[in-house]
């Protein structure tokens, strides 16, 4: 009983040394809360997937009232912003100084063909930014149906009927991208705060000096790792609460899963980042290598590999497989699926049970990895 009081009052001892030391680096707190409120914003504000307004120039061959009718229903939708041209040539040009993001363009024997039951209209889209490219080409759909569903043509009489789709998204019925982005910025504010953060404490202490101090106390190694774990864990879990607070009051992303669990998802991924941080603090004495491996080891994959921006099933199979290896995976998937879909076991047991089982390993590593001695 002796033996754990006097454990926990070094532990105690040690942590109040920690806290005060991130108190007073200005560094340390810019990166712990200043750099996430900045993250938050520039991810929610500043960088967006979703495409709501395309600007297409139109070119009406025909000038008929059914072609002026379809560039009308283009006009009435909220995607388009239409910009009339009277040559192809003058549209090219729009394009090319990225003017317009397309064109428009209805041939000469549109209402003729039209009213024979096969009209066709062609919509020219600027690949150079192939996701709006091909929103665009889905987009440009919907107004040539409803203007084609208002014509009493004989194309319409000859289908015998019109069918009417009707479609909804499930757990992003606003196609807001700001809906997978809030979850995955999560995980990117904690793997900066767990990962970056530790990743210089103890090379820190080797570069000052500070390491051989305390080397002669009764400091033990677990206690060490115990008291550099616990003020990073708060400071990450501050950021967690901004993040949980900015989605919901910025963006209005629905949290649909238990608020329990997500924050017992949060709190396992910020253990096994903290572990990666003091495993490569443990390993490296210098704080310049420490922040780099950190950065490459984490932040990066973390941005790139976990799903966050891009979709891993349309990475080649190597890059796929390696993602497998990455914390931020499954982290992703975790958040997303309590935000935007709820509780579904299959998913939490799965990925909850890989990241307790990284923790495991990664704090079980630091341990084996720390010894009290300078060498």
């Amino acid at each position: 009983m002796h033996n754990w009081l006097a454990s926990w009052r070094r532990i105690g001892a040690l942590t109040r040394k920690e806290t005060r030391q991130i108190l007073r680096d200005p560094s340390s707190i810019a990166i712990g809360i200043v750099f996430p409120l900045m993250l938050i914003l520039l991810f929610g504000y500043g960088l967006s997937l979703d495409v709501t307004t395309i600007t297409v120039a139109a070119l009406d061959n025909d000038g008929s009232a059914d072609s002026t009718a379809l560039i009308g229903a283009f006009r009435l939708s909220p995607n388009f912003v239409v910009v009339p041209v009277r040559s192809l040539d003058e549209a090219t040009t729009l394009v090319l100084n990225r003017k317009v993001d397309g064109l428009l363009q209805i041939p000469s024997d549109f209402s003729r063909r039209w009213q024979a039951g096969a009209a066709d209209v062609q919509i020219i889209v600027n690949g150079t930014e192939a996701n709006q490219a091909r929103i665009m080409q889905a987009y440009a759909g919907g107004p040539i149906a409803q203007w084609s569903a208002q014509q009493p043509s004989a194309a319409g009489a000859a289908a015998g009927g019109r069918v009417t789709v009707d479609s909804r998204m499930w757990f992003n019925e606003a196609n807001d991208s700001h809906y997978f982005l809030v979850p995955g910025l999560i995980v990117l504010v904690m793997t900066i705060i767990g990962a970056f953060l530790t990743a210089m404490v103890v090379a820190r202490e080797w570069e000052r000096g500070t390491l051989e101090a305390l080397f002669v106390t009764p400091m033990r190694p677990g206690e060490f790792l115990v008291s550099k774990i616990l003020p990073y864990f708060a400071l990450g879990m501050i950021g967690f609460i901004l993040c949980i607070l900015a989605g919901k009051f910025l963006f209005h992303v629905p949290l649909r899963g238990t608020l329990a669990l997500l924050f017992l998802a949060a709190m396992t991924y910020l253990v096994v980042a903290l572990g990666i941080g003091l495993l490569i603090s443990t390993l490296v004495k210098s704080q310049f290598l420490a922040s780099q491996l950190a950065m490459t080891l984490t932040f990066l994959p973390a941005m790139m590999l976990s799903g966050f921006i891009y979709d891993l099933r349309s990475m080649p199979a190597v890059i796929r497989g390696i993602t497998y290896a990455l914390p931020a995976r499954y982290a992703v998937t975790l958040l997303q699926t309590l935000y935007l879909a709820g509780d579904v076991p299959s998913v939490i047991w799965w990925n909850g049970g890989v990241l307790i089982t990284m923790a495991i390993a990664l704090l079980v590593a630091t341990r084996l990895a720390t010894r009290k001695r300078l060498a």
